[in-house]
């Protein structure tokens, strides 16, 4: 936590997250986003179309691959089968090799297996097959249980399929077969991969096509209908801001209104009354009634009191000087007050920090320091207060117009119970800060004054 003079500062109020009232913004960019989001949605759908696409053309792939190799098996293999196949007999498997080179591998397919059902090849179109022994997957043991044909892409990692590593995935078929006996054998086959990936292509160009027509047309629709929907927010924006506007001329109206009846009406009469009463003093002390005098002197004071007070809030209703001589004349009638409670007062006003800070920010500043001072003049019992407005490099980002009001009076605890943190006065300058986007901060313990710091926007933020 940051410290000054060995007291932490507290944060009262920190406006950050506070921002201004942003312009709608205009017809081009509205075109422009929306057409981002058109060709962002347009590339997820592409994305997505491509994956369905691929996936449905592998699934109708290997169901072709399932029909044809139940054809195969039927019509072609099957009768070719011979039952001496199953001892090695090379005319047996030279005649099934004639009629699968024949029939067979020309529809696509790459490889052809007999399998026994303890796992031996009996006959394979790769001759180094045959012979060989390998353990039978479930789904082939399940085949053979089961009679039925099993399809699938075969991703090619058993053993048994070394010398099918060669272009990619297949897609891989396996059914049973009989001898003329009745002997039962697993008949495989792989099919090639590359007819799936041309009816995914085929696929993905019919539906990009009807994906651009619906998205230009979708984009087509929409493109009015956000337009107008932009120049009602926009009037109604214009609309609100103006009423707003015309609230904050009604209340500086009003408020000039209010200090100029009590400037031309009760204040007058209070001067009037002030002078007659001191008149009728004089005048009673030069009879020598003297204890009257001073009666009627001590009444007086209390109307010229009076006058003073009044005077000083109508400098807080309407502080003409904030909008005619500036802030630091502004600032300057506030502190002036304070002389006449035995409290010196130091002003310091950086001209270019005055001029970095907007009208409405000039009259933030303004009312923190009448808050800060006032709370000096009821609670403090100060001696000394030094007000600064300046440019600070080190200040909160964004925020470089700093304000600081501190004084060598008592001091207090700001986390006790009634503390300044709990007065009203405080939570006055906190609600100023938030709204102006600014960062307040309190720094005091019993013994050590206290010290405020405002840390503001420049008008540029």
């Amino acid at each position: 936590m940051p410290v000054v003079g060995g007291v932490p500062w507290v944060t009262v109020a920190d406006g950050h997250g506070a921002e201004p009232l942003k312009a709608l913004p205009g017809r081009r960019r509205t075109l422009l986003q929306l057409g981002l989001a058109a060709l962002g949605v347009f590339v997820l759908v592409v994305v997505g179309s491509s994956f369905a696409a691929s996936r449905l053309a592998e699934r109708e792939a290997v169901n072709d691959v399932a029909n044809t190799t139940n054809l195969l098996a039927t019509a072609v293999v099957q009768p070719a089968v011979r039952d001496s196949l199953l001892t090695g007999d090379p005319a047996a498997r030279a005649a099934l090799d004639r009629v699968v080179r024949e029939s067979v591998l020309p529809n696509g397919i790459v490889r052809v297996k007999l399998w026994a059902p303890d796992g031996t090849v009996v006959y394979a179109d790769e001759s180094r097959l045959v012979g060989q022994r390998f353990e039978l997957g479930d789904d082939q043991l399940a085949a053979l249980t089961d009679p039925q044909t099993r399809a699938e892409v075969s991703d090619l990692s058993s053993s048994e399929n070394e010398f099918e590593r060669y272009g990619g995935k297949l897609l891989e078929v396996y059914r049973p077969v009989w001898t003329p006996n009745g002997s039962e054998l697993l008949f495989e086959v792989y099919g090639d991969y590359g007819p799936v990936q041309q009816r995914a292509d085929g696929l993905w160009r019919g539906l990009a096509g009807v994906l651009v027509t619906s998205l230009l047309l979708l984009l087509v629709l929409m493109a009015p209908v956000v337009l107008r929907l932009l120049d009602r927010l926009g009037a109604a924006q214009r609309q609100r801001e103006a009423l707003l506007q015309r609230a904050v001329d009604a209340s500086e109206t009003e408020r000039r209104r209010i200090a100029a009846d009590l400037h031309d009406g009760p204040v007058q009469d209070l001067v009037g009354s002030s002078l007659a009463v001191s008149g009728a003093a004089a005048a009673l002390r030069a009879d020598g009634r003297t204890e009257l005098a001073d009666d009627v002197g001590s009444a007086a004071g209390t109307v010229r009191s009076s006058v003073a007070s009044l005077r000083t809030l109508l400098v807080e209703l309407y502080p003409a000087r904030l909008a005619d001589a500036g802030l630091a004349a502004a600032l300057a009638d506030l502190t002036r007050p304070l002389g006449h409670h035995g409290i010196r007062v130091r002003l310091d006003v950086d001209h270019d920090a005055a001029t970095a800070l907007s009208p409405e920010r000039q009259q933030v500043v303004h009312r923190v320091t009448r808050e800060a001072l006032r709370n000096v003049v009821k609670h403090a019992g100060a001696e000394t207060v030094v007000v600064s407005l300046h440019l600070e490099p080190d200040a909160p980002p964004g925020r470089p117009v700093v304000l600081d009001v501190a004084d060598d009076g008592r001091g207090f605890d700001p986390a006790a119970p009634g503390s300044g943190s709990g007065h009203i006065g405080t939570h006055v300058m906190a609600d100023l800060a938030g709204d102006a986007g600014a960062l307040l901060q309190l720094a005091t313990r019993p013994g050590d004054g206290t010290r405020w710091r405002l840390a503001l926007p420049g008008s540029a933020s």
